[in-house]
C-alpha cells in the first residue's frame, strides 16, 4: 500500500524521534533501555520536528504498524528482537525479547463452523476489531478454542495497575469448566493492518493477576486472516517470558458447506486426541 504524503512525514517523523530515544540511552550489551514519555518532547524539539498531537501514538505506531528503524533492531541480541513495554505511569522500556509480534501461521489447519453471525452483522461488519469481536461472540469462538462456557463480562476494558500505566483489553470472558473451576479469559483482537503484540498479552496477565485474583487466568488473541477465517491463539507465562501455547484457525461458512466428510475428519481428531 503507498503511502500519503502526510503518512510519509508522520513515518519520518516518529523514525527519527524513537531513533534518538534509544541511541541516547542504549549502551553496548543492555538488553533493556528505560525512558519516559517526557523525551518525546525534549527530542521532538532538540531534532526541531513537529510534535505529534498524541504522544500515545508514537509507542502505539511501533508496538502494532511499525518496524523500529535498523538501527535500534540491529543492536538486539542474535535470535531476539526489540519490544516496548510500558513501565509504569508514562515511562516505557525497550527489551530484547524472542516472541515480539503474534502471526498467524500460514499452513495451519482450518476448521469449518457454521456461521452463527445474524445477517444484518454481516451484512456491515468491517473487517476491523470491533466486527473480529463480534464474530467471536455470535459464533462462540472462545468457548469452542477453549472448551470452557463462556460469557463476554466486559468490552474495551481500560483500567491502570502500578507496574505498567494504563491498559486497555478488547474483551473480557467470565468461564467455568465442566468441573467448576472459573476462569477469566481477556481478549485482544486485531483485523485490518494491526498486529497482535506479546506486550498486550503481557499486560493481560498482568491485569488479571491485579483484578481477578481468585480466577485462572488464559489470555487469547484473535486475529482476521481474511473476512470470515479467523486466527485464535492461547498464551501461558513461562521461565522465559510468554509464549504461544495454542492456535486454531476457524472457517466461517454458510451451513451448507458444511459436508459430512469435514464432519466425520473432525471426529477423526476426536478419536486421535
Amino acid at each position: 500500500m503507498t503511502m500519503s504524503k502526510n503518512e510519509d512525514r508522520k513515518t519520518n517523523r516518529y523514525l527519527a524521534i524513537i531513533e534518538q530515544i534509544f541511541l541516547g540511552r542504549y549502551r553496548k550489551g543492555d538488553t533493556e533501555v528505560p525512558f519516559d514519555r517526557d523525551e518525546i518532547v525534549n527530542v521532538a524539539r532538540k531534532l526541531r520536528i513537529t510534535l505529534p498531537k498524541n504522544l500515545g501514538d508514537l509507542i502505539y505506531t511501533f508496538r502494532y504498524h511499525m518496524a523500529l528503524p535498523s538501527s535500534i533492531s540491529d543492536k538486539a541480541p542474535a535470535g531476539s528482537s526489540w519490544i516496548i513495554r510500558p513501565a509504569g505511569r508514562s515511562r516505557y522500556v525497550f527489551v530484547a525479547t524472542t516472541l515480539t509480534s503474534i502471526v498467524p501461521n500460514s499452513v495451519m489447519t482450518e476448521t469449518k463452523i457454521p456461521d452463527a453471525t445474524p445477517g444484518l452483522i454481516g451484512m456491515y461488519a468491517q473487517s476491523d476489531e470491533q466486527a473480529l469481536l463480534a464474530k467471536l461472540r455470535y459464533n462462540r469462538l472462545i468457548d469452542i478454542f477453549t472448551g470452557i462456557t463462556c460469557y463476554s463480562l466486559q468490552s474495551h476494558l481500560r483500567t491502570s495497575i502500578p507496574t505498567i500505566g494504563q491498559l486497555e483489553t478488547d474483551e473480557i470472558y467470565i468461564g467455568v469448566d465442566r468441573r467448576g473451576a472459573h476462569y477469566v479469559i481477556p481478549v485482544q483482537a486485531k483485523g485490518g493492518r494491526d498486529q497482535l503484540n506479546i506486550v498486550q498479552i503481557e499486560q493481560d496477565l498482568a491485569m488479571c493477576h491485579e483484578k481477578f485474583v481468585t480466577l485462572i487466568c488464559r489470555p487469547v488473541a484473535a486475529q482476521f486472516i481474511d473476512a470470515d477465517l479467523i486466527a485464535l491463539f492461547a498464551f501461558e507465562p513461562g521461565d522465559n517470558g510468554v509464549s504461544i501455547s495454542m492456535e486454531k484457525h476457524y472457517r466461517l461458512v454458510p451451513r451448507e458447506q458444511m459436508t459430512p466428510e469435514d464432519i466425520q475428519k473432525y471426529q477423526r481428531r476426536l478419536l486421535d486426541e
